[in-house]
């Protein structure tokens, strides 16, 4: 059996804001970050989630050569709501050898390698400067964040597509079950880059405007940038009532490389894997992946139709933040704590009618009520399901 494992510290910078606090006040002021794309080199015509001040975010010195948009977002959340003071705490009583890292990306610092073609020399060298392994190398980000942070544990990377930063929940708590560390410092961090961008315009995906997960006439994907950070420890070591992970679940059902399984089966096997690991209990809100898409939402509505009928208020949280691909599992996970936390289920933004097919509550205005238990979706490209169970012990 897996432990029972507290959100000892979080932290989340997105396009909603830049710390717990302004991220709770845009989901209870409705206040989104989407907004049109003045990126250059972007598709025309559509929205992003872009966190203002990533640029000019400077990495400590020593760290230079890890400079990148990605570890300089890592870095603006390293920076909030005490989190490195929080690490710094659990590196002392466990010892630094004993935190592990466990970060999902699924773009990395390819950002930094757009640059670095755009100059290569007249032989189609890149630039001598441009370091692969300590910016776009996908293993950049955990590589970043343990130095940063001093730590000497075990350090992971997961690019597991869009489950990739909920998938770092479930291995840490593996790993802490194996007693190969106490703590692990967990999430995901995703940027803005040219080849993510042009990519789901290709597939064409993206809106033309805020995505409206849920809506009857939701024509598809805002991308945004995000990270999203927790420490995780024993809930024996944390203050009482601090909100856990209750269980986490993952299925991989190989449908289809970009397209789900029309009914949801792996979905669902998430689902009832994370329920089961939780434990008997009430679901009191469900934070869908909710894309925007026209066949991944349709998917969603039918997976958690079969689980629970209309029983239970859902809702996407993206027409906040874009979808920020391999961080947006860990964005939603510090979102589905302050839900506990407030007693709030954040309805859909920009959706005045949900689709009617669905035959789920969703939920399309805030709503006060208790939320003991929060089931917080992810599903990515490949067939890669997550599921994760976060509430009060």
């Amino acid at each position: 059996m897996l432990p029972l494992l507290a959100l000892a510290a979080r932290s989340a910078v997105s396009a909603m804001g830049t710390g717990l606090a302004a991220t709770r006040e845009a989901l209870h002021g409705r206040r989104g970050g989407l907004a049109a794309c003045d990126m250059p080199g972007m598709p025309e015509g559509i929205w992003v989630g872009r966190v203002p001040g990533v640029e000019e975010v400077a990495l400590p010195g020593d760290l230079g050569r890890y400079s990148c948009r990605n570890n300089r977002l890592a870095e603006l959340a390293l920076r909030q709501d005490g989190f490195a003071d929080a690490v710094a705490e659990a590196a002392g009583r466990y010892g630094a050898g004993r935190v592990a890292v466990v970060l999902g990306t699924s773009t990395s610092g390819i950002a930094e390698t757009e640059e670095a073609y755009a100059r290569r020399g007249a032989d189609g060298a890149l630039p001598a400067g441009f370091d692969f392994t300590h910016t776009h190398d996908l293993h950049a980000l955990p590589r970043y964040v343990r130095a940063r942070l001093g730590l000497r544990g075990p350090a992971v990377s997961i690019s597991t597509a869009c489950t990739s930063g909920a998938r770092s929940f479930l291995e840490a708590q593996v790993m802490i079950a194996a007693g190969l560390c106490d703590a692990a410092v967990v999430g995901g961090v995703d940027t803005l880059c040219r080849m993510t961008l042009h990519g789901f315009s290709a597939l064409e995906l993206l809106s033309r405007g805020a995505c409206r997960p849920c809506a009857a006439d939701r024509d598809g994907i805002s991308i945004g940038e995000a990270a999203g950070l927790a420490l995780l420890v024993r809930a024996g070591d944390a203050p009482a009532g601090t909100v856990a992970l209750l269980g986490a679940g993952a299925s991989a059902d190989g449908h289809h490389m970009s397209s789900p399984h029309p009914d949801g089966l792996g979905a669902v096997a998430a689902m009832r894997a994370a329920l089961a690991a939780a434990g008997a209990g009430p679901v009191d809100y469900i934070n869908l992946h909710g894309t925007g898409t026209r066949a991944n939402d349709a998917m969603e509505g039918n997976a958690v139709r079969a689980m629970f009928g209309d029983r239970v208020p859902c809702s996407s949280t993206k027409g906040w933040t874009g979808h920020s691909l391999g961080a947006s599992g860990a964005l939603e996970a510090v979102i589905a704590a302050i839900c506990v936390e407030d007693g709030l289920v954040p309805g859909c933004l920009g959706v005045a009618v949900p689709d009617p097919e669905f035959g789920v509550d969703v939920a399309v205005e805030n709503r006060a009520a208790p939320v003991r238990r929060v089931l917080s979706n992810s599903f990515g490209f490949g067939g890669s399901n997550l599921a994760l169970v976060i509430g009060r012990a």
